[in-house]
């Protein structure tokens, strides 16, 4: 990102509390129904706005935390941190509603380290909590307290899964100021009885809107029953669904709210194309795009992990510069791969929506959809990781012709059409509906009836419809040797009786085995003799 110009060495008096209190509203009600704004600042970051020249010296923050800010050359805060920022530092709730890139990060992270740096942590008492969705998110969070505490003497702790659980504890028994960290982790120290948490009454729910998605809303209402009642609560979302709103009222008490865009609105800085092709022609189609655009670093997003391998190994084959991310692989690993990325030792990074939020790739160029998302507000998140800082980005987008209704949900929630891209060998499909689907559907019926699976039931034919059964020859009746009245014996006899004479047998002709020739017969026994 390009720093503002630092400011002058005439530091600027700061304003008496009733004007800065002034100043914030002033900011709010100019932001409330303004257009997007042209820069869009990572998060953590703050870039200049011509709001009516506030700067961070203006919001009330120590000389400690503005030197801080300074050296890393920003002056004006973005509008979600104008107005946080000063609410926070009264002691108010708040409730923020911003799109990913607005610099949420630094609008609860500046002041919380305002009001940490009066006093100290105790042993297993951390005086913070940020709850984040993410380990990458949990690790951005972090990076920006080392930044913005740089001057201060305040301690933090990561409590992510991947990491080792002995080495989290002990430091939670030196004592943190900040303890930054994922439910699932969190709730299993807890549980070993690693850190208590009556000490704890500042916290923050970052990403809750993503938090919803996870299945996390469970887990943080059980920490929020293990936190003091008396606490202030910070609460973050790029976007206010229903379900967002309900956990908000229940969380919070009298917030503040502060919505500085459009819902799940896209910077105008980033360009959408849509190219739609069959599936099996999906690698090909992408290569082709990585080829002909001017790609410096681009972001591929799948649907699903076994795709993000699978689409890693095409890429690689095909001289890609490639690294992939999700879920399923080691902490180090994804640490050392999200690395290489930022670095550019890797040009093209795979992966699936758990990078979708929040991570900071300084310069990124192109964001690709290998597929369009099932939740239309990850479209948001993700094309989100580029334009950013004011600087051109460019969003593609990969559908099959049966994904109509996915464009259509993506288009309703960002109010723009997606235009059709071309690319040069392949031609853009038409959408396929059910009807066009429907001779394929009974084809492939077809087929399961001739397979003849096991729980496939046929109708019966008519009677009148029923072939004539062809009428079988007539056998030669038996040999008197072979018949057996079954009747009268009460038992099937397993071979015919042994013919009295030697001669033709049924069956064997004139190789009659020798063990079924009789030599002699039998003479009757006198019954005088016994």
């Amino acid at each position: 990102m390009t720093p503002a110009s630092p400011r002058s060495e005439k530091k600027t008096p700061a304003r008496p509390a009733r004007q800065r209190r002034k100043a914030a509203e002033t900011v709010e009600t100019e932001t409330a129904d303004a257009p997007q704004q042209d820069e869009t600042p990572a998060d953590g970051q703050a870039v200049t706005e011509t709001d009516g020249g506030i700067l961070f010296s203006d919001l009330g923050l120590s000389e400690p935390i503005l030197r801080a800010v300074e050296e890393m050359g920003y002056t004006h805060p973005t509008p979600i941190q104008a107005q946080a920022v000063p609410e926070i530092l009264a002691g108010r709730d708040v409730l923020g509603v911003a799109q990913t890139g607005t610099g949420k990060t630094a609008s609860f992270t500046l002041p919380m380290l305002e009001k940490l740096s009066k006093s100290r942590a105790r042993a297993r008492m951390p005086r913070s909590l940020i709850l984040e969705p993410t380990r990458e998110l949990a690790l951005q969070v972090a990076e920006n307290f080392k930044q913005y505490g740089a001057h201060l003497r305040l301690t933090h702790a990561l409590l992510i899964g991947g990491g080792k659980m002995n080495e989290q504890k002990e430091l939670l028994n030196r004592g943190v100021d900040v303890l930054i960290a994922t439910p699932g982790r969190l709730l299993d120290m807890f549980e070993r009885g690693g850190l208590l948490m009556t000490q704890t009454d500042l916290l923050v729910i970052d990403e809750a809107d993503r938090m919803l998605d996870m299945g996390f809303i469970p887990d943080i209402e059980r920490i929020v029953s293990l936190l003091p009642r008396r606490r202030q609560t910070l609460f973050f979302s790029a976007t206010m669904a229903p379900e967002i709103r309900r956990l908000a009222d229940n969380f919070l008490n009298s917030p503040k709210e502060i919505t500085v865009a459009r819902q799940s609105s896209v910077a105008s800085t980033i360009t959408e194309g849509l190219l739609v092709v069959e599936k099996k022609d999906k690698n090909r189609a992408l290569c082709a795009l990585l080829r002909q655009d001017d790609v410096q670093n681009a972001i591929i997003f799948c649907n699903r992990k076994r795709d993000v391998d699978t689409l890693e190994r095409h890429l690689t084959r095909q001289k890609f510069s490639v690294g992939h991310l999700h879920g399923d692989l080691t902490q180090d690993l994804r640490f050392e791969t999200l690395e290489r990325f930022r670095t550019g030792d890797l040009q093209i990074l795979v992966c699936s929506d758990v990078a979708a939020r929040g991570i900071d790739i300084g310069g990124l160029s192109h964001v690709f959809n290998y597929d369009l998302p099932f939740n239309a507000e990850d479209y948001v998140h993700r094309i989100g990781r580029t334009g950013r800082a004011g600087k051109e980005g460019k969003a593609y987008s990969l559908a099959t012709p049966d994904e109509q209704k996915l464009l259509e949900a993506v288009e309703s929630l960002t109010g723009k059409t997606i235009e059709p891209l071309t690319v040069k060998g392949f031609r853009h499909l038409e959408w396929r509906g059910e009807e066009d689907a429907s001779p394929a559907s009974a084809k492939d019926e077809s087929k399961g009836q001739q397979r003849g699976g096991r729980n496939r039931k046929t109708a019966e034919p008519k009677q009148e419809d029923r072939p004539a059964r062809k009428k079988q020859p007539e056998r030669d009746p038996l040999p008197e040797a072979r018949k057996h009245d079954h009747k009268r014996s009460g038992r099937a006899e397993l071979l015919p009786p042994v013919p009295e004479k030697n001669g033709m047998q049924d069956g064997f002709g004139e190789n009659v085995p020798a063990f079924m020739k009789v030599s002699f017969l039998p003479e009757p026994r006198d019954p005088s003799e016994s």
